[in-house]
C-alpha cells in the first residue's frame, strides 16, 4: 500500500499514540554497541546519535540530557508527502511544545518532553479534528 500524500487526509487521519515509556537522547563516541536496542539511530561525524529507552540507558551507564516522550502518527505517510512536519511542528510550537520529528517508512515519530506527553497527544487530537 502507497503512502498517503494528501495533507488534509494526513492530519484529519494521523491518529497520534502515544508509545509507552521514556525515551533519551544518547551520542556515543563509536559504533552503536552490541546488545543496545535504540528506536533511532543517527549516523553524525562526531558519533552516533541514539534514541533509546530510559531505563536501558540507565542500566548502560549512558549519559544523556533530554528525556522523551515517544508519539506515533498512525497515518501511512508517504516519504514524498509534503507539509506533515510543518503543520504539527507549527500547530506544536504555537502552544510551546518543543518537538523533534523522525520519519520512518511507514509512519511518523514524534519525541516530545516526556512532561509535555499528554499535552501534545490533545493538541495534536484537536489539529486532526480541525482538519
Amino acid at each position: 500500500m502507497a503512502g498517503e500524500r494528501d495533507l488534509q487526509k494526513l492530519l484529519s487521519g494521523m491518529r497520534p499514540t502515544l508509545n509507552p515509556g521514556r525515551y533519551v537522547y544518547c551520542t556515543l563516541p563509536a559504533r552503536v554497541p552490541a546488545g543496545l536496542r535504540p528506536v533511532v539511530t543517527v549516523s553524525e561525524p562526531e558519533g552516533p546519535t541514539v534514541v533509546v529507552a530510559q531505563e536501558e540507558a540507565d542500566a548502560l551507564g549512558l549519559r544523556y540530557e533530554f528525556v522523551a516522550a515517544w508519539i506515533t502518527l498512525r497515518i501511512h505517510s508517504a516519504l514524498e508527502a509534503v507539509g506533515l512536519t510543518a503543520a504539527v511542528a507549527g500547530r506544536l510550537a504555537e502552544h510551546g511544545i518543543s518537538c523533534n520529528v523522525v520519519a520512518g517508512f511507514h509512519h511518523d515519530h514524534l519525541f516530545v518532553a516526556s512532561d509535555d506527553a499528554d499535552r501534545t497527544i490533545a493538541v495534536l487530537e484537536e489539529l486532526a479534528a480541525s482538519a
